[in-house]
């Protein structure tokens, strides 16, 4: 008999040792996220490995119960932990009858691979992506592309919580050697480029180090490495292309090379981001809007999916209304956008974040940074007389700021958020102004994205995997409107004393 979970045992105490703790908040609409602990840090674990354990055990009862069988593709990201909790993960879940598949030290795009390359339908990704050190969690899903959405979350956090699992015989474990390369060498089976490209690549020491270069090389691209080495201390920056002090380095390097352009890979690899050869950081909403411009030329007519943190331009674009692309605004997060995607059947999805997925003949569904890097490539292939700056500067011009986030605890986010919709629900009712003119539309979808008449909107929504908001501001007139936007929308915020400081400024 396996001992109740339990939310708040105390380390360093017998107790700890043999209660598995598992705080009910790290399960989130999507994903799993934890905060494991860290030498630096005074704050409470949310999670031990015992409590991996019941997680594994939960989770291989969960994939049987949903009809996806006993095999599943387990992979840990370059962290000093992961490893050992994906051990912990394998533990659990060979106890509930599962068939596990090891990779080992992988990208969540790896693991996603892997469902495909091994026929295994279920996948369970040890990674905390972006987040900080001392964070873990679990990208999980068993019917590929897709990863699990809060329905199943709900069932895994009660199944957990409740000792809900049914322990049986016939587990085992395979590690696959050389998968990596596998990976690797499926990437890169295809045409090298033609085009002269001088890339960086810029991986924060993360997990992508061992990945991205490679592939890029294979294909003829002239690589600057940057941050390339692994090191789970992230000594230069957190390997987060949607932050600013990436996209600043990765500026920086581009102005010292020259290069034609440079591409930033988050922790686990599934995101990318760009910064042009003149310097300028591009956000991932508009490059989506570059890229559905470029695909569209080749597929008239193509469906795409974007969250709803990103630009109007995807409705508005003359270019992409000339070659009959039609867009879909849809809630944030890789799972929602993933699964947007595949019931449509889009050609793409892109998220402001970073996330972009693509189905055939671009990709398999899932989002993978390299693969967003090699799209990327491919525009610029097909234009050979135009630098990327050249494709940022052909876009109607747009006044954004990056992805914003005030500190709000887990406990209290969507509550906020809650109060947040009715305000300017109330504000649209009455016929009061935001930032000095009228609401045109209030959409609702996910948060609340508030939209003055002359277009310019700003967006309030909970993050799904940090104690944190998310604002994002865009105008289509002017700096000085979204500067407006931004004061009346932190102005409601701030009605709310959850609310704290913000981690990045506009």
């Amino acid at each position: 008999m396996f001992p109740k979970t339990q939310p708040d045992t105390k380390p360093n105490t017998h107790a700890f040792e043999i209660t598995p703790l598992v705080k009910p908040t790290g399960f989130r609409e999507y994903d799993a996220r934890w905060w494991f602990g860290h030498p630096s840090s005074d704050k409470a674990p949310e999670l031990n490995l015992m409590g991996v354990q019941a997680l594994g055990m939960a989770l291989g009862t969960l994939i049987q119960k949903l009809g996806a069988g006993p095999d599943i593709v387990t992979g840990h990201d370059f962290r000093s932990y992961s490893m050992s909790i994906k051990l912990a993960l394998i533990s659990g879940l060979m106890s509930a009858g599962a068939r596990v598949k090891d990779i080992g030290m992988a990208l969540s795009p790896t693991a996603y691979y892997a469902q495909f390359a091994l026929d295994c339908p279920s996948v369970a990704m040890v990674t905390a992506s972006h987040n900080d050190n001392g964070w873990t969690g679990v990208k999980m899903g068993c019917e590929r592309p897709l990863t699990f959405g809060p329905v199943e979350m709900d069932q895994l956090r009660d199944m957990v919580l409740n000792g809900e699992w049914q322990l049986k015989s016939g587990g085992s474990y395979e590690f696959i050697e050389g998968f990596a390369q596998a990976y690797i060498d499926d990437l890169a089976n295809r045409k090298p480029y033609e085009r002269k490209i001088r890339a960086i690549a810029a991986c924060g020491n993360g997990t992508a180090g061992a990945f991205a270069p490679k592939v890029l090389e294979k294909l003829g691209i002239d690589v600057i490495h940057m941050d390339t080495e692994l090191d789970h201390s992230f000594p230069n920056y957190n390997p987060n292309p949607e932050d600013m002090e990436m996209l600043h380095k990765m500026r920086d390097r581009v102005m010292e090379t020259g290069a034609d352009i440079a591409l930033g890979f988050d922790g686990d690899g599934d995101r990318c981001g760009i910064v042009d050869n003149e310097g300028e950081e591009i956000f991932a909403d508009k490059v989506g809007v570059m890229l559905a411009r470029d695909i569209s030329a080749v597929h008239p007519g193509a469906k795409f999916v974007a969250d709803v943190k990103s630009t109007g331009l995807f409705l508005t674009d003359e270019v992409l209304k000339s070659q009959g692309a039609e867009t879909d605004y849809w809630k944030t997060g890789h799972s929602y956008i993933k699964r947007r995607v595949h019931e449509l059947g889009a050609m793409a999805g892109f998220e402001k974040s970073g996330h972009f997925f693509f189905n055939a003949p671009i990709g398999r569904g899932y989002d993978d940074g390299i693969v967003t890097a090699l799209a990327v490539c491919d525009m610029l292939e097909r234009n050979p007389d135009k630098t990327m700056a050249d494709l940022r500067r052909a876009l109607p011009i747009t006044y954004g700021s990056p992805s914003l986030s005030p500190y709000c605890a887990d406990e209290t986010k969507y509550g906020v958020v809650d109060k947040v919709v009715k305000r300017f629900e109330d504000m649209k009712k009455a016929g009061e102004k935001v930032g000095g003119q009228s609401i045109r539309d209030l959409v609702t979808v996910n948060g609340v994205r508030v939209v003055a008449e002359d277009g310019t909107w700003g967006l309030v929504r909970a993050s799904s995997n940090e104690p944190k908001l998310v604002v994002v501001i865009e105008s289509p007139v002017s700096e000085e409107r979204k500067m407006e936007m931004f004061k009346a929308v932190d102005s409601i915020l701030r009605e709310n004393e959850e609310v704290g400081d913000y981690k990045q400024g506009m």
